[in-house]
């Protein structure tokens, strides 16, 4: 049984767009992609349909995003403490991931998504490690919008490799210890290339960032909801935009 509506595709009509403010629309939007488990729980069906249901959801949320003009979409696909769950749980996650890759590749290429990551990738099954890398490359031209999938990501553990590549570079005299700012600390994290989330979207009610860009969420909006990622769609996507749009963000000012 498909759960997801077909008629749900991540398009919207001109009607439910009144209230949006296209001139506040967030550039970079995360996600933490909970509640897959609740999701095939509540369902009756297997752990497994829950999370591919979860992976499936990523290309309508996205093509949701690329229609209200957000640049970037960065999914919280697999952390550093997920390695810690069962055996079976983890090899289904690894074969949903190549799956994903490998199934998805066309549609993202004509959706116009170009396919980046964060996290340690060498820790990751090579089957898994190829299919992003080909996948990558052939989106590589793409230009609509950026989703940054990170996987084996651990907002502690990409601070923690910043350091490490900072001090290797200290210790062969590249930089000095004046010269380290918040600004170049910045560029050894695994975000150098992107700009800090504006919005931060928790599904599941659940209330907090579980250790997912520690350093990047300095000044980012949070937006937690009840609905569980499987069922987040459109509709859910733009309420959270247009409750982003009704702040008043002073960035510490």
């Amino acid at each position: 049984m498909n759960y997801i509506d077909k008629e749900d595709n991540g398009s919207y009509r001109p009607e439910e767009l009144s209230e949006l403010k296209k001139d506040r629309v967030p550039e970079h939007i995360a996600i933490i992609m909970d509640g897959n488990r609740r999701w095939a729980k509540m369902h009756h069906v297997p752990r497994f349909v829950g999370h591919w249901k979860g992976a499936e959801n990523i290309t309508r949320v996205v093509r949701a995003a690329k229609h209200l003009g957000v640049k970037i979409i960065t999914v919280f696909a697999f952390s550093t403490e997920n390695w810690n769950r069962s055996k079976e749980e983890v090899d289904d996650l690894m074969e949903i991931f190549e799956r994903f890759l490998k199934d998805k590749r066309d549609h993202l290429k004509q959706e116009g998504v170009f396919l980046d990551s964060i996290g340690d990738l060498s820790h990751m099954p090579i089957q898994v490690q190829q299919a992003f890398e080909d996948t990558k490359k052939a989106t590589e031209a793409c230009t609509s919008i950026k989703l940054v999938l990170a996987m084996n990501y651990g907002g502690r553990d990409d601070i923690r490799r910043a350091a490490l590549k900072l001090m290797r570079d200290y210790k062969e005299g590249a930089v000095s210890l004046e010269s380290v700012t918040e600004e170049l600390f910045s560029s050894y994290l695994d975000t150098r290339e992107i700009p800090d989330p504006d919005l931060f979207i928790r599904p599941s009610g659940e209330k907090r960032i579980s250790n997912f860009l520690l350093w990047q969420f300095a000044y980012t909006e949070i937006y937690v909801t009840d609905v569980l990622w499987p069922d987040f769609d459109h509709k859910q996507l733009l309420k959270a935009v247009i409750d982003y749009q009704h702040r008043e963000r002073r960035l510490g000012g």
